[in-house]
């Protein structure tokens, strides 16, 4: 095992029985047939578990639209891409040739995948229990940010949660139009901020979604504002 793969070993907080589980996890396809791909798929469920746990246990009051919502945000790229970076996974990566070229080291697909791939790794390796473990440390600073607990509240409930705090009026909400035949409608509403003199439009597949577009709609204008 290299020194770099042994200090990320340390930066896990994991020493692995089975050191081969890890090189595959860390080896892009581009190097050889022994490639993370399964482990990848493998490691995306045991995220989506562990994360679910975790979720379940600090949003006791949240739905289940509101978790979903959180753990989407959690479990994308970008997030994952962030907290390869902090792991160092770049250096320890073993990539063919041309891939290395082409900074596939710091491509962030190539790098989420892998976090991807080490957590699979780890649970083959330990068990689910060690899995969750290792996903709650790294996962559980994330939790912590501002806009991550705004992410667990839809556009409507935000936006009607920051129009309270200011004293005004929660917004109005209207059928603009109909488009589409009867089984493929596309809704256009409207919404209100009387007091603001904002109004903003959203169009989706049901009268709610539209109306969430529409709030998230309003919601960006009044921020962008600095209302």
């Amino acid at each position: 095992m290299s020194d770099a793969v042994q200090a990320l070993e340390q930066r896990l907080q994991y020493r692995f029985r089975n050191p081969a589980l890890l090189a595959r996890a860390l080896t892009h396809r581009s190097f050889g047939a022994d490639h993370n791909e399964r482990l990848e798929f493998l490691g995306d469920s045991v995220l989506g578990l562990a994360i679910s746990g975790l979720l379940y246990e600090r949003f006791s009051g949240s739905d289940e639209g509101d978790l979903s919502r959180v753990r989407a945000n959690l479990v994308k790229q970008d997030s994952l891409h962030r907290i390869a970076l902090t792991l160092e996974l770049p250096g320890c990566l073993r990539l063919g040739e041309g891939e290395a070229r082409s900074g596939g080291a710091q491509r962030p697909s190539i790098l989420a995948d892998a976090l991807e791939a080490v957590f699979g790794a780890v649970y083959l390796d330990g068990g689910f229990d060690a899995a969750r473990t290792l996903v709650h440390r790294l996962f559980s600073a994330v939790l912590t940010e501002p806009d991550l607990r705004s992410s667990a509240k839809d556009a409507k409930t935000e936006l009607q949660e920051w129009l309270q705090a200011r004293k005004i009026a929660v917004p109005a909400y209207a059928i603009v139009a109909t488009r589409g035949h009867a089984h493929q409608q596309q809704f256009v509403v409207s919404c209100s901020v009387p007091a603001l003199a904002v109004v903003q439009n959203g169009e989706g597949p049901s009268r709610r979604a539209a109306e969430q577009v529409a709030a998230q709609a309003v919601l960006a204008k009044l921020k962008a504002t600095g209302r």
